[in-house]
């Protein structure tokens, strides 16, 4: 009698469970990504303040504060979203690193008053773009937490 792929067992050559090594490689540790999360929104919040602590434009209390609100709100929704033991929303995530991205160049787009903040928003958006980067690609190939499965 032959066996079909459906009459197989999930079982290597040497009798271990290839479903339970799989699962075990791509659940994703909760913990690091949201401690990630919370940097990044932390980030953010230095972005919406540092127009007011060092001398800058109307212009780049503008950008900072709108750029900065959103990381904030961004991150902390998949701060959020992990302490609930969940997935961050990789959507959320990607928005974040397109705002860190511009966190970095609008210095060269937009008049900061002062090469300190100037260099402060670049640093900032180049923190935040790879902080969110590394959640959106960790979240992306992820399956969800244990916990999470259950509560679904």
């Amino acid at each position: 009698m032959s066996t079909t792929p459906d009459d197989r067992s999930d079982t290597d050559a040497s009798g271990t469970d290839r479903s339970a090594s799989r699962s075990d490689r791509d659940v994703i540790n909760t913990d690091v990504i949201q401690w990630v999360s919370a940097l990044a929104a932390l980030v953010g919040l230095w972005l919406v303040a540092s127009p007011f602590l060092i001398e800058s434009t109307e212009a780049a209390i503008w950008n900072n504060t709108l750029v900065g609100t959103a990381i904030f709100l961004f991150a902390g929704y998949n701060f959020y979203r992990l302490t609930k033991d969940r997935l961050a929303n990789v959507s959320v995530a990607s928005l974040a690193v397109l705002l860190g991205l511009w966190a970095l160049v609008s210095p060269f787009a937009i008049e900061m008053g002062s090469t300190d903040l100037a260099t402060s928003t670049m640093i900032a958006g180049l923190v935040v773009a790879g902080l969110t980067a590394y959640s959106a690609y960790a979240n992306s190939s992820a399956e969800a937490p244990e916990r999470a499965r259950t509560q679904a």
